[in-house]
């Protein structure tokens, strides 16, 4: 069990309050049981990385207050809004058969040993923390949920795990669902992207041809259109031979006259 020193403290005001937690001390309150609430402050040194844990709230500590041992809960912890430092802890003593409501944080444990997640399958967290009603003596640190054997669409329901002695889940009316491993949606859609590629594939090989054909009958298209200019300047030849053999009929017509 983890051992947390701390010391007796008389400072109430804001100022003094300050000051304590400038000098290195997170100012706490120590309450429950048949004793009187207890001001106290701890070395933040001690406790800033205990604090960052998932089970630091669900873990009992043994608190030396100035030598004088107690056996006592985290239940609330204080941040500053804008450093998101701790600046105040709530302790509660713990007393000998009672019951607390605790939110247990989840641990999965076997994810190598798992079928369904070496397949590619997915660990769905559906609930991170559990809330347990536990007696004082028999809090568990952590749920253990074992993935041992587990296949693709598999539900771990809290049925599925096994909690200590006279320790409940808060909810009592269902079997509910802590996590699931499902199959992996990302290997579909490489699938998808490949049929898509396929696709534009053809699309392309279709508008190549498409632009072929229209070429084609563009020059088709010229090759008609050609044909009536060859046609006119063929007549225009025509009507300019036309002429000149009237002239030549004028000039025949005048040497008659003459003679």
């Amino acid at each position: 069990m983890d051992i947390l020193k701390a010391t007796k403290r008389t400072t109430t005001s804001t100022g003094q309050i300050n000051k304590l937690r400038s000098d290195g001390f997170i100012p706490a309150v120590l309450y429950g049981g048949k004793k009187n609430n207890l001001n106290i402050s701890l070395k933040k040194l001690h406790l800033q990385d205990l604090i960052k844990t998932e089970t630091f709230m669900s873990r009992v500590f043994d608190l030396d207050i100035d030598g004088s041992p107690e056996k006592v809960l985290p239940r609330d912890v204080a941040y500053d809004p804008i450093s998101d430092e701790p600046i105040h802890i709530d302790f509660i003593r713990i007393a000998k058969g009672l019951i607390l409501t605790l939110e247990i944080p989840v641990k999965f444990i076997n994810l190598d040993k798992s079928p369904g997640l070496k397949k590619g399958g997915v660990l769905n967290i559906v609930r991170r923390k559990v809330e347990l009603k536990c007696p004082t003596e028999n809090i568990p640190n952590e749920i253990i949920v074992d993935l041992d054997n587990v296949e693709i669409n598999t539900s771990l329901k809290i049925s599925s795990v096994k909690l200590p002695e006279n320790v409940f889940p808060t909810i009592t009316d269902r079997d509910f669902v802590i996590a699931t491993v499902v199959a992996p949606t990302v290997l579909v859609e490489p699938e998808k992207v490949e049929e898509t590629a396929a696709e534009g594939e053809v699309a392309a090989e279709g508008t190549e041809v498409a632009e072929g054909a229209e070429g084609t009958a563009t020059e088709e298209g010229k090759d008609k259109k050609a044909k009536p200019s060859d046609d006119k300047a063929k007549a225009a030849t025509d009507d300019k031979a036309k002429p000149a053999a009237g002239d030549k009929g004028k000039a025949a017509s005048k040497e008659t006259k003459k003679k």
